[in-house]
């Protein structure tokens, strides 16, 4: 289980524009990019639930079209996200039991937060 770290930026307000941005361009210089999931607490947990994991670590999986050794290197060091980029292959391999949620090329968050703003 991860830390509190109230000292890194762990808001979803900051942090996913940051890795749908920045850190996907910095990806995508070495490797194509072709999916980007969410997984541990913030993949199982809803949306709705999120306030529950303030100060959290997010867990990124890239999906491209190598694995990069050591990719925690191209994360902003004021971020509090743990990255992984595997290919497909693995990803299947390894995370297949996981709850992943795709933030990019779909972003499944984006219908979560437009279904809670319409209920609430």
């Amino acid at each position: 289980m991860s830390r509190v770290k109230l000292e890194s930026i762990w808001q979803h307000d900051k942090v996913l524009p940051y890795i749908l941005t920045t850190l996907k361009d910095k990806i995508n210089d070495i490797t194509a990019v072709e999916k980007i999931f969410l997984f541990g607490s913030r993949g199982r947990a809803p949306f709705g639930q999120w306030k529950e994991l303030e100060g959290k670590d997010w867990d990124v999986l890239v999906q491209a079209k190598c694995k990069l050794k050591n990719a925690q290197v191209l994360v902003g060091k004021e971020y509090y996200l743990d990255l992984l980029v595997l290919d497909e292959e693995r990803i299947k391999n390894y995370y297949s039991q996981n709850k992943l949620k795709m933030i990019f090329p779909l972003n499944e968050l984006e219908n979560l937060t437009e279904k809670i703003r319409s209920d609430g």
